[in-house]
């Protein structure tokens, strides 16, 4: 199943609440939110505090995605502030295992991230802990930027990995997802599709949530 995940990133924060109602209104199935400290990425964004206001906001899953040095240290206070699913990045942990069972540990959903430079084969002793695999297709830290072609070829080598193993997992993928790059995610492979810029870059977040799940969902039909 396709979802399409917003990313608040690049929403107008001034009106949060309306413009993540809006593009719930649109199809949205998950609600995308980044978390940067400044060290781990070039850019420092939210904290729990947000995240528990979103919660209140809406009922989709509220999905985490950490780019944060030491992230055992917060995952518990995002879980207690209202998270769904909770992503590390391959890069930043250090016992990656443990940290993905902590995040299970408070019954959250466990995702692991790989940046456009690492290899998909670094995950291959944890494919078999997490929920999802999210293929980074930008160099993280903000939002708005070009999507990097390399990134099909490992959203591919997942889904390929994910048959050849009997897992479950699901693929997500996040940084220039638009209606211009959407369908050959899809087809590569991809079913959790962030996106920010192009959902709350210019007009209507709602129609252009509509818009790209449409094109999205096309894709899919015709992959099958």
């Amino acid at each position: 199943m396709i979802e399409l995940a917003p990313s608040i990133l690049s929403a107008d924060f001034a009106r949060l609440g309306e413009q993540v109602r809006a593009a719930c209104d649109g199809g949205a199935g998950v609600v995308h939110v980044d978390i940067m400290d400044g060290h781990f990425v070039p850019n420092l964004t939210i904290g729990p505090p947000v995240v528990k206001s979103l919660r209140q906001v809406t009922k989709l899953p509220l999905d985490c995605h950490l780019m944060i040095e030491n992230p055992d240290d917060f995952i518990p206070a995002f879980a207690d502030a209202g998270a769904d699913w909770i992503s590390v990045h391959q890069e930043a942990c250090r016992h990656l295992n443990r940290t993905l069972h902590l995040i299970k540990s408070h019954d959250c959903r466990a995702g692991v991230v790989i940046n456009p430079a690492t290899p998909v084969d670094t995950l291959a002793e944890v494919l078999d802990i997490v929920d999802y695999v999210l293929v980074m297709s930008v160099n993280p830290g903000f939002g708005g930027q070009k999507f990097i072609p390399a990134a099909l070829h490992k959203i591919r080598g997942l889904a390929e990995l994910r048959s050849q193993r009997g897992r479950n997992y699901r693929i997500e993928v996040d940084g220039g997802v638009a209606l211009d790059t959407v369908a050959d995610v899809v087809r590569a492979g991809a079913e959790i599709l962030v996106a920010g810029n192009a959902v709350f870059g210019n007009g209507d977040p709602r129609k252009n949530a509509e818009g790209l799940l449409k094109a999205a969902t096309e894709a899919a039909l015709l992959k099958v």
